[in-house]
């Protein structure tokens, strides 16, 4: 029988709930200059407070109830012991963010500045100016907590959908790419091997009747294997490689999950150029695409191609915050753009990086021109 390990915290939040402990060394000192019953029932108010603390990680239905019982608890805290206790709300303050729907997490918030305002007016007759200088700042940062607290929640699970949304598309494109690989197999592979069944009947009954005839059958049936051959391994090829339409599409589908507006200028089909260059602008592409989604806080971009005689541009742009600048003014090579400029380097290709507004990758491939033998006779 397995048991689930226990956890105090949620691993996946590291240290980030006991720093937040610190905070609970003030009501316990001061609970400490307390004696008799009313330390005893100090110290059971800061516990089952604790014990609220550690639940509502973990708590659904009762999440309410717990948030609600800790605010009482930071109250009581409050106006029986020391106005210094309301530094408990703190605590508070990053639950209160937790909620979603915009109508509960008003009632929650309305609820907790109660919590935090009463306990100074009832405090305020034993207060001394001093204590107000401490307490009314931190209480201001308490108040707008819970606004920082859920911006930052909800940059978290646009991250999250980000992430899920991708992982969604790239099964899509496989599934879709399987799908076409499976169709090209049966149209292009069913009536060759047909053929090769057929011919091979032929060759039995003619190998003893007419054996040249059969011999000139299976050389065909040679030509055609080795035909079926050269499909297969085409095919297998296309199903490593996306030509530089389809990442288009997709690149296109993460952009519009960033919430990015995109445009596409130019023809995406490219046609003339061999598979490995389709292959090494698809990557390139999709490496300036991927780039632009996470680090260049753009809302914006845009892909732009052009086709001549002699080279292939592509440009990749948008108006987020440029590169990240080494110590001269030059952008700093990270994993991405070190990989594009191998395997541009692999066909003569070039990558070049300008801030202007946003950053613009602007991508040359020569064009390989062949003569009538189908040699390579000149490189643009």
């Amino acid at each position: 029988m397995n048991r689930s390990r226990f956890k105090f915290f949620p691993s996946e939040l590291g240290v980030f709930p006991y720093v937040w402990l610190i905070y609970i060394s003030m009501p316990i000192f001061y609970i400490s200059q307390e004696q008799g019953l009313r330390m005893v029932v100090g110290y059971l108010m800061i516990a089952i407070f604790l014990l609220t603390y550690r639940q509502l990680f973990f708590a659904k239905k009762s999440f309410t109830y717990l948030l609600g019982l800790q605010m009482l608890l930071a109250f009581i805290l409050c106006i029986a012991y020391s106005p210094y206790n309301l530094f408990l709300g703190f605590y508070t303050a990053s639950f209160i963010a937790y909620y979603k729907e915009q109508r509960r997490f008003s009632i929650a918030l309305a609820v907790f500045y109660v919590m935090l305002i009463l306990p100074i007016f009832i405090n305020l007759p034993r207060m001394v100016r001093q204590d107000l200088y401490i307490v009314l700042p931190f209480l201001v940062v308490m108040m707008m907590s819970p606004f920082g607290m859920r911006s930052m929640f909800k940059q978290q699970q646009l991250q999250r959908d980000l992430k899920q949304a991708n992982e969604r598309i790239e099964e899509l494109v496989k599934r879709e790419e399987r799908v076409r690989i499976s169709r090209d197999l049966h149209d292009t592979l069913g009536h060759t091997l047909s053929l090769i069944t057929l011919k091979s009947q032929l060759v039995t009954r003619l190998i003893e009747r007419d054996p040249e005839k059969a011999l000139m059958e299976a050389r065909e049936i040679e030509q055609t294997s080795r035909a079926a051959l050269r499909q297969v391994r085409e095919l297998v090829t296309g199903m490593r490689t996306l030509t530089v339409m389809e990442e288009l599409r997709a690149s296109e589908r993460m952009l519009e999950s960033a919430g990015i507006q995109h445009k596409a200028e130019g023809d995406f089909r490219v046609e003339g150029i061999s598979g490995l260059t389709q292959n090494i602008l698809s990557m390139c592409l999709k490496e300036a695409v991927t780039n632009i989604v996470k680090h260049s806080r753009a809302d914006a971009c845009t892909i732009a191609i052009e086709q001549t005689s002699s080279e292939i541009r592509l440009a990749i742009s948008d108006n987020g915050v440029g590169w990240n600048s080494g110590s001269e003014g030059e952008p700093k090579d990270g994993n991405g753009l070190t990989g594009m400029k191998e395997r541009l380097s692999l066909i003569d290709g070039t990558v070049e990086l300008s801030s202007s507004n946003g950053m613009i990758v602007q991508i040359r491939i020569p064009i390989v021109i062949k003569n009538e033998t189908g040699k390579e006779c000149e490189t643009a």
